[in-house]
């Protein structure tokens, strides 16, 4: 089954969120108002809706030898964007956590990276090795 995901998130600031989203990652924008607006990253709706102040409690999990965010989200891309992804943030001096290649060598093996946003937001790139295995066990 292909389906384009729709995940709405509360932010701070509306123009500091889209900056990031439309500048920095290269998204684009949708629909808007004063305090709401859509951005669409790689096909997927984000609706961020200027919320003020809020706070989530980020709890991690070990995954092999890294520590990884319990609460993010992410959209999975080729390996030739992925790098490409990856070369635009470093060069843009972004902070860049946990490049690293999980389940090497297993099924599912993938790249990953992950940058977090002006909310504090947790984002995942990844890239499988094969892309039949996004969801194989």
């Amino acid at each position: 089954m292909k389906a384009q995901f729709h995940l709405a998130l509360p932010c701070e600031n509306i123009e500091v969120t889209k900056h990031f989203y439309i500048s920095i990652l290269g998204a684009t924008k949708g629909r808007q108002a004063d305090k709401w607006t859509d951005i669409n990253l790689y096909d997927n709706q984000l609706t961020f809706t200027e919320a003020g102040a809020f706070n989530f409690d980020f709890k991690n999990y070990k995954l092999g030898h890294n520590v990884l965010p319990s609460f993010h989200f992410g959209v999975i891309i080729s390996v030739d964007e992925w790098g490409k992804l990856y070369t635009k943030l470093f060069q843009s001096n972004q902070e860049v956590t946990t490049e690293v290649t999980f389940m090497k060598n297993k099924i599912g093996e993938h790249l990953s990276f992950f940058i977090t946003d002006p909310n504090g937001y947790m984002i995942e790139f990844k890239s499988f090795k094969n892309s039949n295995e996004v969801f194989a066990s």
